[in-house]
């Protein structure tokens, strides 16, 4: 079984800015998956033509299983608001996407959470900090079918503030703690392999650098496992984003999935449950996202 976990930078290839649907398909179909996490994914956003870019995946792959999940509402950069997990088909919105090959029998949606105020931030270009404001971030689970048995896959796209994507990451534990083992955690954490391990307790499938893209000197993209899974994996250049995709082809074996004591918060009929998500919907307002 292949997990692969992409940040896509919203289809664009680094050096032009250029969104092309086709590349993003192309190198979808490359990497093979049969299990896919993405981050940084738009839909109907005018920066990457009004496409749905989870289901340029979908198509490219053959998914017959696939949840967008928003974390913002409008257009990242411009008028945005956090998303509520209300927005419709054809609104405008950025987040992260989760696809499968193989059967899903349920899925749940976790708003992790929001730093509120600006926080200072040095960058290369700067002289003095800069405030910032992070963007909300949200997680996306689902209960895979492996001819094996199951087992229960997440993905999220953490903040690139280092002491409050701890926060967020423990939090999302806490979530994903009544899911079924065994549990294969994806995404871009924004942090190094030896905290991501430290903060999880979780066993990495694959150490690898994979940003920036070009020549990786740091793994910000992880899969992590509990317990420990039997895997081989590797960093991808692909032609398009800023980080390289991280393969992880899992070697299961029978009786996987028999760990079912910790519950079933992704049973049948779960739909997407959006946990801690309030129910009143932020002001729209201008800034980057970061």
């Amino acid at each position: 079984m292949r997990i692969v976990t992409f940040n896509i930078l919203n289809g664009r290839t680094p050096h032009d800015d250029v969104v092309d649907p086709s590349v993003l398909a192309d190198a979808v179909r490359s990497l093979d998956p049969d299990v896919l996490a993405l981050q940084e994914v738009d839909r109907n956003q005018r920066r990457s033509g009004l496409a749905d870019l989870t289901a340029v995946a979908a198509d490219a792959m053959g998914a017959s299983h696939q949840q967008f999940v928003a974390a913002l509402a409008g257009s990242p950069g411009a008028t945005w608001s956090a998303a509520t997990g209300h927005e419709q088909p054809r609104d405008a919105a950025y987040g992260i996407s989760l696809l499968s090959r193989l059967p899903v029998s349920g899925w749940e949606s976790i708003r992790l959470p929001t730093l509120r105020s600006r926080v200072p931030m040095r960058f290369s270009e700067s002289v003095r900090p800069v405030l910032v404001r992070d963007e909300p971030r949200v997680a996306i689970a689902a209960r895979v079918a492996t001819p094996y048995g199951e087992l229960t896959v997440a993905n999220t796209h953490l903040s690139f503030i280092s002491w409050w994507n701890r926060h967020q990451l423990r939090h999302l534990l806490r979530a994903l703690a009544p899911a079924p083992r065994p549990l294969v955690l994806c995404g871009d954490l924004n942090m190094d392999l030896a905290r991501a391990r430290r903060i999880t307790g979780m066993n990495p499938l694959v150490a690898e650098a994979t940003f920036p893209a070009d020549a990786p000197t740091e793994q910000l993209d992880h899969v992590l496992a509990e317990p420990a899974l039997a895997a081989r994996g590797q960093a991808r250049r692909m032609e398009l984003s800023d980080h390289r995709a991280l393969v992880v082809d899992l070697d299961l074996q029978p009786g996987l999935g028999a760990d079912t004591a910790r519950g079933a918060a992704l049973g049948p009929g779960a739909g997407l449950r959006r946990l801690g998500l309030s129910r009143r919907r932020p002001a729209p307002r201008r800034t980057p996202a970061g």
